[in-house]
């Protein structure tokens, strides 16, 4: 593997809560000058008269994590940022930041290795240990996004204002996953702004699961935020975002399909959830992950059906 090259003028890099950000300077990753935003953004979280709410993107996930508003109108997102880091973390880590953090692969945070996000021409984690990686290989970087917020956010059709642009989609923020050298489509020095959500829909559930190797600390190897309404013991509405199976954030749409208008029993549930590896194209070491994303689908549904 050749050695990252190491920038004359790397490009400056904005600090909020700092998590990633210092992290990736201590292990030379990073190395543009820091500019510090975590006083000039916007920390505030304002909700309309229908119930739809827009958070700043300097909120830090402890404050969405803890604020009983947002666990009212929706308990996905409060649960995903529950489920997220420490406690430590949660308390200094921001939304944004959270939205536009880099690669977490190990191949990425080896500052003398190479690779696609680094200004590489490969990936060396597709032919090495890719343990962690992907499994629905959609672009040249086997590294899946790192973002829990961005799938949870991706569940409840959340719109993205940057000081640049508005109405981003979480797919309009990060991309397809076909673009292997950036985890987000931000351009140099722009910063988002704000996050809105729709108000919530009458009588929806949500609930969010992750798995993980060990301890609750560790980055998911695959998690599932879901919405439901379920109206006369029938499916009205399914939604179901997975995080840590692809280069960008997945709505598992094959499951949803399958079970709009179906009764909400634990055999309709197992039976669509089959359908959760539709389109996956696992790497040899990373097949597990369609199991695990089966069984939270099941897991999931079924404690909300209940």
């Amino acid at each position: 593997m050749s050695a990252a090259v190491i920038t004359t003028n790397p490009t400056p890099e904005f600090r909020a809560g700092g998590t990633d950000f210092s992290e990736r300077r201590r292990s030379g990753v990073s190395q543009g000058m820091p500019i510090d935003i975590s006083n000039t953004g916007d920390k505030t979280i304002t909700w309309d008269a229908d119930g739809a709410v827009q958070i700043g993107a300097l909120s830090t996930i402890d404050t969405i994590a803890t604020d009983a508003r947002i666990a009212a109108a929706y308990p996905g997102i409060a649960a995903s940022a529950q489920g997220l880091a420490t406690p430590q973390v949660r308390h200094v880590a921001t939304l944004g930041g959270n939205l536009a953090q880099r690669s977490r692969c190990w191949y990425f945070r080896r500052a003398d290795i190479n690779c696609l996000k680094k200004s590489g021409s490969t990936c060396p984690a597709r032919t090495g240990n890719h343990l962690y990686g992907v499994a629905f290989d959609l672009g040249d970087c086997v590294a899946p996004h790192p973002s829990t917020m961005a799938a949870a956010l991706l569940a409840y059709d959340a719109k993205i204002a940057t000081d640049r642009r508005s109405g981003l989609t979480i797919a309009g923020l990060l991309g397809d996953g076909s673009v292997s050298h950036a985890d987000h489509t931000l351009a140099a020095g722009e910063m988002i702004k704000s996050i809105a959500l729709p108000a919530p829909l009458e009588g929806e559930r949500a609930s969010y699961k992750r798995a993980i190797s060990r301890t609750y600390a560790e980055w998911p190897l695959v998690e599932l935020c879901a919405r439901v309404v379920i109206a006369n013991g029938k499916f009205q509405l399914v939604r179901l975002a997975a995080g840590g199976v692809a280069p960008v954030p997945l709505r598992l749409t094959a499951v949803e399909v399958q079970l709009i208008g179906k009764i909400a029993s634990a055999e309709s549930i197992a039976e669509a959830a089959k359908a959760a590896s539709s389109g996956a194209k696992p790497l040899p070491m990373t097949v597990y992950k369609l199991d695990l994303m089966q069984g939270l689908v099941r897991d999931v549904l079924e404690r909300l059906s209940d």
